[in-house]
């Protein structure tokens, strides 16, 4: 095989994961500083080369793996970025990959290991090569994925309130909802479990506390919907 393409010229290919996270802080992302040169020491989405024996999701999910040790996390491919110029260290091609992952659950030692960090999605810092590029045309696409399905979901833990979720559309589409209508759209969709218990966090009286309908959800993400307030 490697003689019959054997002139073709070689090219490294990689793939770049943007990583959000949800806190009560809101939308996050994971980032982490450059270990090697070109750009060493800043910041730097989380990615790698894709080994010889693995296909292009195969290496997605291990980058994602070992960064963040979960396994079972919503992933996407976003968009091949190649440029001839983008890497000033070889000819580099990234397959960008977006995915979404409980925050909560995230390894804090894993986190010290890689000298990783969140960022707030509103204070993104200047990334290497195109890096900022490929977080916004994420955010697009997150934006554009959550008004046809819930995926938004991928981001909680597994128990949250109703002003916890409404945080969440409002950092991933950036503008406030009216509390009412927000409540009435969710409830309209019948894909949440309410329980007894309630979260006294952020106040005396508390707010109830649901998860999703694992097989409603299912269907919403075959079928879709229409997520307008």
């Amino acid at each position: 095989m490697s003689e019959i393409y054997s002139h073709g010229k070689k090219h490294l290919i990689a793939v770049d994961c943007i990583i959000f996270g949800f806190d009560d802080e809101g939308l996050k992302l994971l980032l982490f500083k450059r270990k090697v040169n070109p750009e060493k020491g800043k910041w730097s989405l989380l990615g790698g080369f894709i080994n010889l024996n693995e296909s292009v999701d195969e290496a997605a999910l291990r980058v994602l793996s070992e960064i963040t040790g979960l396994s079972k996390i919503y992933l996407e491919q976003l968009y091949t970025y190649g440029e001839v110029e983008r890497d000033a260290g070889a000819r580099v091609i990234s397959i960008a990959y977006y995915a979404l992952i409980k925050s909560n659950e995230y390894s804090e030692k894993l986190n010290k290991h890689h000298n990783a960090k969140w960022f707030s999605i509103d204070n993104v810092p200047d990334l290497i090569f195109d890096h900022n590029i490929m977080v916004n045309k994420a955010l697009a696409r997150l934006q554009r994925k959550s008004k046809t399905q819930p995926i938004g979901f991928e981001l909680l833990p597994a128990k949250f309130t109703i002003p916890q979720l409404q945080k969440l559309y409002e950092a991933i589409f950036q503008k406030k909802f009216d509390k009412r209508n927000f409540r009435k759209k969710i409830i309209s969709l019948k894909t949440l479990k309410k329980y007894e218990e309630k979260d006294k966090l952020n106040s005396k009286k508390g707010a109830f506390l649901y998860s999703f309908d694992k097989v409603k959800y299912k269907k919403m993400l075959e079928k879709g919907y229409n997520f307008e307030i």
